[in-house]
C-alpha cells in the first residue's frame, strides 16, 4: 500500500485527526507527512480544515455538519456536555455543571461553543433556560459510527456510556 492510500485510509477510520495524531500513527516525519498532505488536498482526496490553531483531516464522505460535530466530540469538555445532554431531558446550566464535573466558567465558554455551531439548542421552560442537542439522532449515528475511535485514546471509560444508550 502506498503512503498516500495508508494516510486516506487513516483519515477515513479517524475522522477528525489531527496532523500530529497522523505522524504518530504513519511514523512520518513532519515534512513528509505535509508533503503527502498536500497532494491530497491539491487532488481532492481528502478536506483539511484549518481553524484555530489546529489542522484536522476528514475523508470526502463526511459533511460540514459532521465534522463540526466530531470535532466536538473528540474535545474532552464539549464531549462530555453532549453525552451529558444526549441523556435525555433538556437541562439547565448548573445540571449540566454538576454532570460534567468541570468549573461553571469551563463549561460556559465550551456550551456556548455549542450553541454558536448549532449542536446545542436553548429554550425557555417554565422561566429557566435549558439547554438540548438539536439532533440526537445525528449525534448518536456519529457517536456509534466512529466510536471509540473519536472518543480519542483519552476516553475510552465513556464507551460504556454509548452502550446503556
Amino acid at each position: 500500500m502506498d503512503r498516500s492510500t495508508e494516510i486516506i485510509n487513516i483519515i477515513e477510520k479517524n475522522p477528525g485527526i489531527k496532523f500530529r495524531e497522523i505522524m504518530r500513527e504513519t511514523g512520518l516525519k513532519n515534512g513528509v507527512l505535509s508533503y503527502h498532505a498536500k497532494k491530497l488536498e491539491e487532488t481532492g482526496s481528502v478536506k483539511i480544515d484549518r481553524k484555530s490553531g489546529e489542522t484536522r483531516f476528514y475523508p470526502l464522505f463526511v459533511t460540514e455538519e459532521e465534522s463540526i460535530l466530531i470535532t466536538s466530540l473528540r474535545r474532552d469538555t464539549q464531549r462530555y456536555i453532549l453525552l451529558t445532554l444526549l441523556e435525555g431531558n433538556p437541562l439547565s446550566f448548573n445540571e449540566i455543571v454538576q454532570k460534567v464535573k468541570k468549573a461553571p466558567s469551563t463549561v460556559s465558554t465550551f456550551l456556548a461553543k455549542l450553541v454558536d455551531d448549532k449542536i446545542v439548542e436553548i429554550e425557555i421552560i417554565e422561566l429557566k433556560k435549558v439547554y438540548f442537542l438539536k439532533n440526537v439522532d445525528m449525534v448518536r449515528e456519529i457517536i456509534e459510527r466512529y466510536n471509540p475511535v473519536l472518543l480519542e485514546r483519552t476516553a475510552y471509560n465513556f464507551a460504556d456510556t454509548f452502550s446503556s444508550l
